[in-house]
């Protein structure tokens, strides 16, 4: 009888303790922006056709998330309209996220970006990882450097290097020298 009692017992304490629960919501119920920025941030890394040639940025107002920023393909940006929209504490997403237009060209010039990025200096570790610290994208012939490296010197060399390539009209740097969150 006293193992029913103590199992009994073990077992509410147990069934107590599951419906106490501590996680990351105020008072109000709302989730900080902080953690909704981390999951956003998170979801968006997740995406299985991310990849070098996109890049997506958000901001978080409340609970609303404005998605923005170019891909090469509608999945992406669908996908991510979708994942943000299950984050718990996001109530509405406004998609600003742009489709690169197809062309043969702007492909030539990714991949040759993406070549001389790799045989310059030491930049070839913002470009291997899954989600690289940087992303090139190319629109038009028009080439941008988006993302985070470890010092200016990389900054300025992935500059150059992306000036190099042949067909690009123009380059605009927005690397952020960031040595804790680029590779």
């Amino acid at each position: 009888m006293k193992k029913i009692s103590r199992l009994l017992a073990l077992s509410l304490s147990v069934l107590a303790i599951s419906f106490v629960s501590v996680n990351a919501q105020d008072f109000s119920g709302e989730i900080p922006e902080a953690a909704l920025e981390r999951e956003v941030e998170r979801q968006i890394l997740r995406l299985p056709y991310y990849e070098l040639f996109d890049y997506i940025t958000y901001k978080v107002e409340g609970n609303t998330v404005t998605l923005s920023g170019k891909v090469r393909n509608g999945v992406n940006r669908s996908d991510a309209e979708g994942v943000v929209k299950r984050i718990t504490g996001v109530e509405k997403v406004v998609n600003n996220i742009e489709i690169l237009p197809p062309g043969r060209n702007d492909e030539v010039i990714r991949r040759n970006v993406a070549r001389s990025l790799a045989n310059t200096g030491n930049l070839s570790r913002y470009l291997w990882p899954v989600n690289p610290p940087v992303r090139i994208v190319v629109d038009r012939g028009h080439v941008t450097l988006e993302g985070t490296v470890s010092s200016q010197a990389d900054s300025n060399m992935a500059n150059i290097a992306a000036r190099s390539v042949p067909g690009a009209f123009s380059v605009t740097n927005n690397l952020v020298v960031d040595s804790k969150r680029a590779g």
